[in-house]
This record gives C-alpha cells, sequence and structure tokens, in this order.
C-alpha cells in the first residue's frame, strides 16, 4: 500500500542529509592525544571532567547532554583534565586544550545547517579526539508514542536526544517494534492498521510502505539483520508463538524454534550469525541464541538477573543489554560470551545500543507513563529525553549513523 506525506518527506530528506551538511574548519595543531582507560566491567568507569568556557543557551545544553551520556562529566576549571572553549554566533567556533599536555588538541569552525546540528559535530569531535571513538551527536531513534499513556498510538522519529520528533504514521492505532533497516532511511514495525497485528516496512525517503508480514493471527517484534537483507520475527503461523526468520520483504519465511512456551524480542548478532531472543525453558523466563540460519537453541545464563527479555546486542558484539523484572523492570548489560553475571544498571526497560556500543537508550516510568532516557553504560551517567506525546516507549537507535 502507499501513502503519501508530501511535508514528512521533506523532513526525512533533511534528517538523511543531517550527517553531510555540518561543514568544519580545522585548526593547525591536533596535538598528541590522550585517551583514558575504560574499564572492562559496565558501570565502574570514572567520568572524564571537562571544563566548559565561552558557550551559553542551546549549544551549552546540546554540549553538555551529548557529552554528559558519552562519559564525561563537568567540573571546575581547576579541576578538568579539558577545557573546552569557544562561542556561537552565526557559526559555532570551538576548541579542547589538554591541561595535562598544555596545549590544543582540537581546534574547529562549524558552519551550515543551524546551531544545534553545529554544536552536535563539536561535541563528536571532543568525544572523537579525546576517546578515539565515534559519537553520537548526529544520530536519530524511533521510538512509539502514546497520547494517553495507553492505546493507539504512532511510531516517531527524532534526533537521540528527541529534538525535532517527527509522526511516522497517522493511523491513530496500536503500533509498536519500531526496527531500523540498515544503511537505508526505513523502518520496520507493528501496526494493526488492518485489524491484525502485523507488520509493516516503511520507507521514509519516499513516503511509501508495505505489508511484509501478515501470516496467522500474531506478526510482532520485526528485527532487520544487520547486512539488511533479512527480518527475524515473531509469529503464530504453524499455531504457536515462535521465532521465524524470512527475507526483508516477507517471503522465504522459515521457523526457526518449535515450543508451546511464546518466544519474544529477538535481535541479532552484529556478525549475523545469530539471533538472541527472549523464552521460556522449564516454568522459567531465559534468554537462548540459535544460529540464524537454524540449528540448536543455546541457553544464555542470566542467573544474577532473573526473568530477562528484550535483549539488544551491542554493535562491537561485546555485550548484550535486556531488561530484567523482579518487582520492578531493570537495565542489565552483560558480556555477550556470558564470560560475567549480568550488572544492573538502573530502572527501566526495552534497551537499545547505539553505534558506539557504550550508549543505551531505554524508556522507564514517571507518574505512570513511559518516557525516554539515554544511559552511558560504563559511567551510569543518565539523562531524560524531553516527553514527546504522553507516553513514550520502545526506542530504537540508529545503528548505521555516526
Amino acid at each position: 500500500m502507499k501513502k503519501n506525506f508530501p511535508n514528512f518527506l521533506k523532513i526525512c530528506f533533511s534528517i538523511f542529509l543531517t550527517g553531510a551538511a555540518v561543514n568544519f574548519c580545522p585548526g593547525q595543531d591536533s596535538g598528541a592525544i590522550q585517551i583514558n582507560k575504560r574499564a572492562d566491567i559496565p558501570g565502574l568507569t570514572k567520568p572524564i571532567p571537562v571544563s566548559l568556557d565561552g558557550f551559553s543557551g542551546e549549544v551549552a545544553d546540546v554540549l553538555k547532554f551529548d557529552l554528559y551520556v558519552q562519559g564525561f562529566s563537568f567540573v571546575a576549571p581547576d579541576a578538568a583534565q579539558y577545557q573546552i572553549s569557544g562561542s556561537a554566533g552565526d557559526s559555532v567556533t570551538g576548541s579542547v586544550t589538554d591541561k595535562l599536555a598544555k596545549k590544543v588538541i582540537l581546534s574547529n569552525r562549524y558552519t551550515g545547517t543551524n546551531l544545534r546540528r553545529q554544536a552536535h559535530a563539536f561535541a563528536n569531535d571532543i568525544v572523537f579526539t579525546i576517546t578515539g571513538k565515534k559519537g553520537i551527536g548526529l544520530t536519530q531513534i524511533a521510538f512509539k508514542a502514546q497520547p494517553t499513556g495507553n492505546g493507539a498510538g504512532e511510531i516517531y522519529v527524532s534526533d537521540f536526544d528527541g529534538h525535532d520528533a517527527q509522526p511516522v504514521t497517522h493511523d491513530d492505532v496500536i503500533v509498536s517494534h519500531p526496527s531500523w533497516a540498515p544503511g537505508r532511511l526505513a523502518l520496520f514495525y507493528n501496526s494493526y492498521k488492518v485489524g491484525n497485528p502485523d507488520i509493516y516496512f516503511h520507507n521514509l525517503s519516499a513516503g511509501q510502505r508495505s505489508l511484509v508480514a501478515h501470516y496467522g493471527n500474531l506478526n510482532i517484534s520485526p528485527a532487520v539483520s544487520p547486512d539488511g537483507t533479512k527480518l527475524a520475527l515473531i509469529s503464530d503461523k504453524d499455531g504457536w508463538v515462535d521465532l521465524y526468520v524470512a527475507d526483508a520483504d516477507g517471503g522465504n519465511l522459515k521457523r526457526l524454534t518449535k515450543s508451546p512456551e511464546d518466544e519474544s524480542s529477538p535481535c541479532w548478532s552484529p556478525d549475523g550469525k545469530w539471533i538472541c531472543f527472549a523464552t521460556k525453558i522449564g516454568e522459567r523466563r531465559r534468554l537462548a541464541k540459535i544460529p540464524a540460519d537454524g540449528g540448536e537453541i543455546q541457553v544464555i545464563s542470566t542467573s544474577t538477573a532473573p526473568n530477562p527479555t528484550e535483549p539488544d546486542w551491542s554493535p562491537d558484539g561485546k555485550w548484550i543489554a535486556f531488561t530484567s523484572q523482579t518487582s520492578e523492570f531493570d537495565i542489565c548489560v552483560m558480556p555477550a560470551d556470558g564470560s560475567k553475571d549480568p550488572a544492573v544498571l538502573v530502572p527501566g526497560e526495552a534497551p537499545s545500543w547505539s553505534p558506539n556500543s557504550r550508549t543505551l537508550i531505554f524508556s522507564h516510568s514517571v507518574r505512570y507513563q513511559q518516557t525516554l532516557s539515554v544511559l552511558d553504560v560504563f559511567t551510569k551517567q543518565v539523562k531524560d529525553v524531553g516527553r514527546i506525546a504522553g507516553s513514550d516507549s520502545e526506542p530504537a537507535w540508529r545503528k548505521d549513523m555516526n
């Protein structure tokens, strides 16, 4: 089916160009880079102390948000390891001084688009210069927004910090589980648009969508393979609620599990060889993985974090984040190889990794409605995203944007 969204098409085209629309003029001295060591266990790394001078308003807010959720803390100048200085008029000019080495290690001027995008680009350069890792300032998320807090809602896309949120759907029906199609400005998601929980593909740049999974009575939880060619999903096509894999267009459907217990929440390993999902074994909710082309199920032990669900594999392949449910919902992270017990980080659910494999976006309850938050896994520093509409949940981070 086809639906035209003239205004949305314009918005999507702008989003697509985000990464290329900020220009900068490098300074003369890049200098030596001192990189802080990173701990192997989530939640144990001390933040990198920096001070900020010369910025105010929106630019200062963007820099503080971006850096805080990537492992930096803002301190007084005499306690800072790095001094971030600059100004913002029609463009953002910024520099970073390594106070230990007593030299400028970054000096750029950013032009084009708007001050907010320029500030995100500066934050990205700060992160890369100091840590050697790409920043997340110009990335996007998708999520579900429900104006009344439950029932009908819409799928939205926005900057990772919640700014410039725009609706993808306009159907006023139950929707869920947005999932980005790698390498394309496109989403898969669930919708009750025709009365059944089915899976749709939505090309955002063209404003077109198509129905890709309409088997049985239940088709949910789309998860796209890293190369974009395959789709993992949960369906009751053959009687039980099992894990399936299909081509990205819904063809060549293959059943991977055969169990009377309901499977849920598939995600892919970054090499595309495994699918991790939640299942039930011996009356206990467990995480498991199975070869993407079929085979034996392997249980993933989460003994210190019971009732696991909603796993998400980090893009670098090292970690699995998931939701644990006891008296409340908690965000947990564990090594993907199971070599260490899970670390319980913060209350929340539905975690999704950013491209940098250290930051998560998730939802948590605030006064009986869901709101989105961004978490730096290795320092446990967390910031709430501005609420879009009533209740915002089930975030999905676009992994192929930096």
